[in-house]
């Protein structure tokens, strides 16, 4: 992995010059996407963003014997939700060769 960051700043910074829009609004109207998103995963609904991908819920089921990285200690853990992304076609096909292309 390339370790390379693209922070919430660097992307508002990007769209405001692309699309030469104000900071603040492009700002405004990111925080509003994720707060969207935050809500309908809250109410157990899947998100579909389509040629990018889908956001939804799933249940982790629960385990006896997990072990806690800190102490080692073994501890118990119940069923519970989990968000999960899964990429459209198109982010598959873009990141398909990625770590080929890196490593060569």
């Amino acid at each position: 992995m390339s370790g390379k960051k693209l922070t919430k700043a660097e992307i508002i910074n990007n769209i405001s010059e692309k699309l030469e829009l104000n900071k603040k609004d492009v700002h405004a109207v990111l925080d509003e996407l994720f707060e969207e998103l935050k809500i309908a995963l809250q109410d157990d609904k899947i998100v579909e963003l389509r040629g990018f991908g889908t956001f939804e819920t799933r249940i982790r089921k629960g385990r006896e014997k997990a072990r806690n990285p800190k102490t080692g200690e073994i501890v118990p853990v119940k069923p519970h939700n989990v968000a999960v992304f899964r990429p459209g076609k198109e982010i598959k096909q873009l990141v398909w060769n990625l770590r080929k292309e890196n490593q060569e």
